[in-house]
């Protein structure tokens, strides 16, 4: 039963909440920070506080009840979930990631240890159309799904499964998806796949495999390449509509077609942008389901893989974190199936241990926080509704200037992906370099002697098409020469952190030099300025207040060049006589990393 608020005696008992006066007191706050003035217009605070996504989209400090939702759960345009409110308890697809490495006995018994430990459908990677009967064997067809994910050889490889199906007597049961994605195989590598061939394989699935979706309409090559949001789902969005033209080109249905198309969307860490961007998927294909006249109930159904950019290869176990939240997001968000990648899959193939982590992680969500209980979880909040709105406009704008361009493969080989990917890219990696987008465990709170788990490489990936990028890849480039330096010479990369006045004074500031530093790979030895000639460096950070350092910085400087140090740097703001430069929060790690390891002589 619904109980107006007026009526709940404990919201009662509060004064009703006002805008303005939330304002005030927001103003009172930025005023002794000196963000306003007591000039500052009321309307005006929430602007000094409110940023844009890369996608262009406000991120504002509050968020009110006009903010509401459209629509209702199990309702176009299926924003709150494809479900209805009350249809009772669901889960996600759990779908574990294979990959075929030359070892098809291998690649078998670990189909079977998911598929016996909770995955529920398999994704299956491989480049040998041969090696499937044995990959596959023991494996229900039509009980476990399988999505191939072939590539180049996606027609070959599909064939093959087809014909073991059949062979099984499996034709009306099997279901998954075939994996054909001519254009997120031109994304990858440059060379556009045959959409005819696609096409007369989701004819034959409609005629033959009632059950089984031939079409894999994948954003996730955008967003490797470091793209945003509505870059990767405008992308998907457009390659869905270009195969809707194939599959009924090649005569299927409008709604035939529907059927046959599954999207692939990358799942990140910031849970509330993953959870409306599967949200904002599903408003974009109800809308192309409705300008194309599909029936109604036509709904995109959505794969979501946990990112492969904010993987890391440094601090591997902080991916957990990382894959974690994503699998949440994409539950909540209302994901069809999910795959968590193990926490080492940046170091090689994965092993034992982290495939069943990378189970365990789905199982705790569906069956331990009973994530799938509820139907549309994030429908209260006005946040992740504004967000899904605001993502759902930007896409589509995005998707339009594709299909201005002639289509995805035209947009592809003009370079108009490329170049708008690439200009998101360098946006973001300033924000990693400045540490304006920390990374856990890389460029915040790095281990620079850490010990990585050894694992068996994983084939190599395709290439020439986008560049497939990781947000971590500049500080791990760092951290790899500092490695290779501390391996050739035995010693690793060291800056003196020298520290004036008492610890009260200095701590703060010589931890942030520290963990800067250490994010390099450089160590760091800290102590008096007089202690610098005993620490085996040439290179010098000063710590410590702006009272101290007016008072006593340039002599420090002076003492510390006297004493061999070849680079003085201040970590603080200002200019003093005798230092060269200054790390605060904010700059460039990055290039002041490189400088660092440059003047230590460790080689690029």
């Amino acid at each position: 039963m619904t109980v107006p608020s007026e009526e709940l005696e404990l919201a009662a008992a509060f004064p009703p909440a006002e805008r303005d006066r939330w304002r005030e007191m927001v103003k009172g706050v930025l005023r002794k920070s000196g963000a306003a003035t007591e000039d500052t217009p009321l309307d005006e605070i929430e602007g000094l506080l409110t940023r844009e996504s890369y996608d262009g989209v406000p991120i504002a400090p509050l968020y009110t009840r006009e903010d509401a939702p459209p629509g209702r759960p199990g309702l176009a345009p299926y924003v709150r979930e494809v479900r209805p409110d009350g249809e009772g308890i669901a889960g996600w697809d759990v779908r574990q990631l294979n990959t075929h490495a030359d070892a098809a006995t291998a690649t078998r018994e670990a189909i079977l240890a998911d598929l016996e430990n909770g995955a529920t459908s398999i994704w299956l990677r491989l480049d040998d159309a041969a090696a499937l009967p044995e990959v596959l064997n023991g494996v229900l067809l039509d009980l476990a799904p399988v999505v191939l994910d072939a590539g180049a050889l996606a027609t070959a490889v599909a064939e093959a499964f087809l014909a073991l199906a059949a062979e099984r007597g499996n034709a009306a049961d099997v279901s998954g998806n075939l994996g054909a994605d001519p254009l997120g195989l031109a994304a990858r590598t440059g060379t556009l796949g045959s959409l005819d061939e696609a096409a007369a394989l989701a004819v034959r699935c409609a005629r033959e495999f009632p059950r089984l979706r031939a079409v894999v309409a994948d954003g996730t090559p955008y967003h490797d390449a470091g793209g945003s949001d509505a870059e990767e789902l405008g992308a998907a969005v457009a390659a869905g509509v270009a195969y809707l033209r194939a599959l009924t080109g090649a005569g299927l249905g409008v709604d035939e077609a529907f059927a046959r198309i599954e999207f692939r969307l990358a799942a990140g860490a910031d849970q509330f942008a993953t959870i409306a961007k599967v949200r904002a998927a599903r408003r974009l294909w109800s809308r192309v389901a409705e300008v194309s006249g599909a029936a109604d109930g036509t709904a995109a159904r959505i794969h979501a893989v946990t990112s492969s950019a904010m993987m890391t290869r440094r601090d591997p176990w902080v991916n957990l974190l990382r894959t974690t939240v994503a699998a949440f997001a994409a539950g909540v968000g209302g994901a069809d199936a999910v795959t968590v990648q193990p926490f080492d899959a940046r170091l090689g193939l994965p092993d034992a241990f982290a495939r069943r982590i990378a189970r365990n992680t789905q199982t705790l969500l569906l069956e331990e926080s009973s994530l799938a209980r509820v139907v549309d979880p994030a429908g209260g909040s006005w946040y992740v509704e504004s967000l899904t709105e605001g993502l759902a406009r930007a896409t589509w704008a995005w998707f339009t200037d594709i299909e201005k361009a002639g289509g995805l493969a035209a947009a592809l080989d003009s370079g108009l992906v490329a170049d708008r990917v690439a200009a998101t890219w360098a946006r973001r990696r300033r924000d990693i370099a400045c540490r304006k987008a920390k990374i856990t465990g890389v460029s915040e709170f790095a281990d620079p002697g850490e010990t990585l788990p050894a694992r068996t490489p994983a084939p190599p990936a395709p290439g020439g098409g986008l560049p497939v990028v990781h947000y971590a890849q500049d500080f791990e480039a760092h951290r790899d020469r500092s490695d290779a330096h501390a391996e050739a010479t035995g010693t690793r990369p060291r800056v003196f952190l020298a520290t004036l006045g008492p610890v009260a004074v200095h701590t703060a500031r010589a931890s942030f030099a520290a963990n800067l530093f250490q994010a390099g790979g450089v160590e760091t030895v800290t102590g008096a300025p007089e202690e610098f000639a005993a620490s085996g460096t040439t290179v010098v950070c000063l710590c410590s207040s702006d009272e101290l350092y007016r008072e006593r910085a340039t002599e420090a400087a002076r003492a510390l060049r006297d004493a061999g140090a070849v680079k003085v740097w201040l970590a603080g703001k200002g200019t003093y006589e005798g230092v060269d430069a200054t790390v605060y929060a904010g700059c460039d790690a990055i290039d002041a990393l490189e400088t660092t390891l440059r003047d230590l002589g460790v080689n690029g």
